[in-house]
């Protein structure tokens, strides 16, 4: 299997985009060097609604991706697929919502291993008071795209 890769230049960093087998399976933030790009339609497809994201115009992705993990992490993956832009769910509201109401640890853990930053948004979720709590590309970028969508959204 081939991995191809593409970086797309976001107002808060650099973002490297992995696709494989038409399939995009991993969305990270890296410092330093770019690796030579691939030109896939997928990749090229990411790039685009990655732009659209950051200008406000994109609520969600609708590109192939793979979710991968244990059951429990891919129900947790689903879930923060369901937390509307613009909006936050603490890891309680999400324990809940998976049916393992004192799991919100186990939760923080998974967000933890999202490999598929902004369009799997796990910056989405917060602290059961309201703050801001890990995330792996820094709180500084959690607070920027929670403040983006909330500006952005149509409520």
């Amino acid at each position: 299997m081939n991995v191809n890769v593409a970086y797309y230049e976001s107002p808060i960093g650099l973002i490297r985009i992995e696709e494989k087998d038409e399939k995009i399976v991993e969305v990270s933030f890296v410092e330093g060097t770019i690796t030579p790009e691939n030109d896939t339609h997928v990749l090229r497809q990411a790039k685009k609604q990655m732009a659209e994201y950051f200008e406000g115009n994109r609520k969600d992705f609708d590109l192939p991706m793979i979710l991968e993990g244990t059951d429990f992490e891919k129900k947790v993956f689903m879930a923060l697929t369901q937390i509307e832009y613009g909006k936050v769910a603490s890891y309680k509201d999400i324990a809940r919502n998976i049916g393992h109401d004192k799991a919100y640890r186990a939760i923080g853990g998974t967000n933890h291993k999202n490999k598929l930053a902004i369009m799997v948004p796990c910056h989405r979720v917060v602290g059961s008071d309201g703050k801001m709590t890990g995330y792996a590309a820094g709180i500084w970028r959690k607070t920027w795209l929670i403040d983006h969508e909330k500006k952005n959204s149509a409520d």
